[in-house]
């Protein structure tokens, strides 16, 4: 099955095609009007092809609009690939993702164009009259910088085709051709680009039907970014399966989610990251569990925040571990102990550095681990490689999860005597800050190039609620004294350049040198290990909370107060892992 028989069939099934399929606003469209809309883009699509010696690639550069879905339903009816672009990506980032994936036509919004003005002629495929921006939720359409309109673009196809622009142009699709490309992290050579084709599409839709029980009755809420796996798979896939409906929201917003819940009838809400933290910092209501909403699916809450969620909205909150690869994944049960993310298939095991199954780990009286050298490995699938299809024009990076034949995570975990798992963190070089997945280097190339730094290291330290939050050691330059006002200001300069904001470190520690290894490389892994204990970090640290716009010493009694926020979300054991 592909994407294209399934836009096709629930266009006609009678108990499905006039159900809403996007819920947007006060915009209801249906199954029926998508595959519809979708011939329309699709024959756009296919009129601005200009490249045949390139691949038919269409990148997407904007929030959660009903124009992405469409753009993806034409991909799927013209045979092309999305390649979503992330929307905090600055200045040459955009640009390398855009050229590393072959993009020859652009689909963006107004609020980009800036960031794209810079970096338009460095496009490799992409010329100024393929650069498609969405004004259609504009009230006032003021003209364009560059680029033509979308609607534009619509009805010049459409004036060139005729009748035949409403005509499915019926491409030959199989369920192996890529669908689209969904970036992971970068890497100091190359993007990895995910790559996910029709049929790995709907064999995730299908598993997330059946542990989601998604019904044509379901309404799924895409808060998270759809040029993540998050929503893609686990609400656009679910409704396409099943016939169901995507509510769509811009941007995630913690005082709009439960007013969204009630106006579009919202059953199943996913996500990655915080978002369950910041939607109970909302204010409380009396009826907050009078509302539709009866599953929350995703990664990364916390256990208190898992209890605290599913009491206030009468709902019930199942916790998974997986990757937008696809190639490991394992599901928590309400009965599994809180702080673990399930007992995984007996081929998911935890392996060390020589490809050996770790013993359990083993705790004292309080809890705390007592091996936690031998216990903690990397969490590997040893039955093979599952739904992992690669990474675009990335043989090493591919080479290097499949190594076996089978999928090496690249996280950190460890198994207790029961078999049930415990995410112990990532792959050094990662880091995962408000569900956003990054890898570190760009960070420490833009922070070498401040003027009293040396040389930096970047690494993910535990949050209390969920993910990482990152953390800088640095080595200043002789007689440079460390500015913590200053340094912060420098970032935050950065962040209107080309750093996102979730670049931007929440601790600094001032080293007096790196422990290294014999070929002088720095052991990233023992400053991660580290964090930020002053009773094991015995140079300055420097943190921000957040709101902060400098940097403050952090002292012993912040470490207790931020302790104690561990403890509340039930994540205190993260602050033990050495």
């Amino acid at each position: 099955m592909t994407l294209k028989n399934l836009i096709k069939t629930n266009a006609t099934k009678e108990e499905i095609k006039d159900r809403p399929f996007i819920l947007y606003e006060d915009l209801r469209l249906t199954h029926r009007q998508f595959y519809e809309e979708s011939i329309q883009y699709a024959n756009m699509l296919l009129k601005l092809r200009h490249r045949t010696d390139v691949p038919f690639h269409v990148g997407v550069y904007m929030e959660n609009l009903p124009e992405f879905l469409k753009v993806a339903g034409g991909a799927a009816l013209a045979g092309a690939a999305v390649v979503g672009i992330n929307t905090v990506q600055r200045g040459e980032f955009i640009a390398r993702d855009i050229n590393f994936c072959d993009c020859q036509i652009l689909v963006t919004e107004r609020k980009y164009l800036s960031e794209l003005a810079p970096i338009k002629k460095d496009l490799s495929y992409i010329p100024e009259s393929h650069i498609l921006v969405n004004t259609f939720w504009e009230t006032e359409k003021e003209p364009l910088p560059f680029g033509i309109p979308l609607e534009e673009g619509l009805r010049q196809t459409q004036a060139e085709m005729g009748d035949a622009f409403f005509v499915d142009p019926d491409v030959d699709v199989k369920d192996s051709d890529l669908f689209m490309i969904i970036f992971t992290s970068g890497t100091t050579k190359a993007p990895k680009g995910v790559l996910n084709s029709h049929g790995k599409m709907v064999n995730f839709g299908h598993v997330a039907c059946e542990v989601l029980n998604f019904t044509a009755d379901d309404v799924a809420y895409a808060a998270m970014p759809l040029f993540h796996s998050n929503s893609t798979f686990l609400a656009v896939m679910p409704a396409l399966i099943n016939g169901g409906g995507v509510a769509l929201i811009k941007k995630f917003s913690k005082s709009q989610f439960l007013k969204d819940v009630k106006r579009y009838g919202v059953t199943t809400f996913n996500y990655v990251g915080k978002p369950l933290a910041y939607i109970l910092t909302a204010e409380k209501k009396p009826d907050d569990h009078d509302n539709s909403l009866r599953i929350a699916f995703g990664n990364e809450a916390s256990a208190e925040h898992q209890k605290e969620f599913k009491e206030r909205f009468d709902c019930s909150v199942v916790e998974i571990f997986g990757s937008t690869e696809g190639g490991a994944t394992s599901i928590r049960n309400d009965t599994d102990p809180p702080e673990c993310v399930g007992k995984p298939p007996e081929e998911i095991k935890i392996l060390n550095e020589k490809g050996e199954e770790c013993p359990p780990a083993r705790f004292d009286a309080s809890g705390k681990m007592l091996n936690p050298e031998e216990a903690v490995g990397e969490i590997v699938n040893t039955g093979g490689l599952a739904l992992f299809e690669g990474y675009y024009k990335n043989p090493e990076a591919t080479q290097e999860r499949s190594l076996n034949n089978q999928y090496h995570t690249g996280d950190l975990a460890y198994k207790d005597e029961q078999g049930y798992m415990y995410f112990a963190g990532r792959d050094i070089e990662w880091a995962r800050v408000d569900g956003e997945n990054f890898l570190t280097y760009p960070v420490e190339k833009i922070i070498n190039r401040h003027q009293s730094v040396f040389l930096s290291s970047v690494y993910g330290v535990p949050d209390y609620d969920a993910g990482d939050q990152l953390m800088v050691s640095l080595l200043l330059e002789e007689g440079a004294e460390f500015d913590p006002k200053e340094f912060y200001e420098f970032l935050e300069k950065q962040t209107k350049l080309e750093m996102s904001p979730k670049w931007v470190p929440r601790y600094v520690c001032i080293r007096k040198e790196f422990p290294r290894t014999e070929t002088n490389k720095i052991l990233k892994r023992e400053l991660q290990k580290q964090k930020f204990d002053p009773d094991v970090v015995k140079d300055p640290i420097y943190w921000r909370e957040r709101g902060d716009e400098e940097f403050k010493p952090f002292t012993s009694n912040d470490y207790e107060q931020l302790k104690k926020k561990f403890e509340e979300t039930g994540n205190k054991h993260l602050l033990d892992i050495r």
